[in-house]
């Protein structure tokens, strides 16, 4: 059996957890969040523990009982803690702007970009070359955070755009004659 698959999931207080046929919820204070269940996991509650077993003993449902506790605990972690990732912006003038639900990037384009963050999803600036993006769905939070860096990724010879705070920057030496 999965190593990951074997160990339960703690439900802290304040967060429910509703386990219904086809479908998991869990409810907490920044949030609600909902995955479809599979049909090779079997889910128990057990006073505040949720276990996941693989319904039989192929390798897909081994694989995918590790996977759905992984998910489910990310959503229990989502709804208590909620998630955040970190963006800098390297080059000169680069700035970026939170206004509400909308990300106002200057980054070295003739136009100023702006990109619309959908509903859960929190975005703030506490300085203008730093983003700072929150949520409580682990996956949503890291695709928008993809999707801002893609407006300018960082190039490999000075190193200018857009870059998560903990990523580094390998720079190529230039041409020499």
């Amino acid at each position: 059996m999965s190593r990951v698959g074997k160990m339960p999931v703690a439900i802290p207080q304040g967060v429910d957890v509703a386990i219904k046929d086809d479908q998991i919820n869990v409810k907490g204070a920044l949030g609600a969040l909902a995955l479809t269940q599979n049909a090779l996991v079997t889910v128990k509650n057990d006073a505040g523990k949720l276990t996941f077993a693989p319904a039989n003993d192929s390798r897909e449902a081994n694989a995918m009982s590790g996977t759905m506790r992984q998910l489910v605990n990310n959503m229990v972690t989502g709804v208590t803690k909620g998630f955040e990732k970190k963006l800098n912006l390297v080059g000169v003038g680069f700035k970026a702007q939170a206004q509400g639900a909308k990300l106002n990037l200057t980054v070295g384009y003739s136009h100023p970009v702006v990109l619309d963050m959908p509903a859960g999803i929190k975005v703030e600036t506490p300085t203008p070359t730093e983003v700072v993006i929150k949520g409580s769905d682990r996956q949503r939070v890291g695709q928008i955070a993809a999707e801002v860096r893609a407006v300018r990724p960082p190039e490999p010879y000075k190193g200018k755009g857009i870059r998560y705070s903990d990523e580094k920057i390998t720079i190529k030496e230039t041409k020499k004659k």
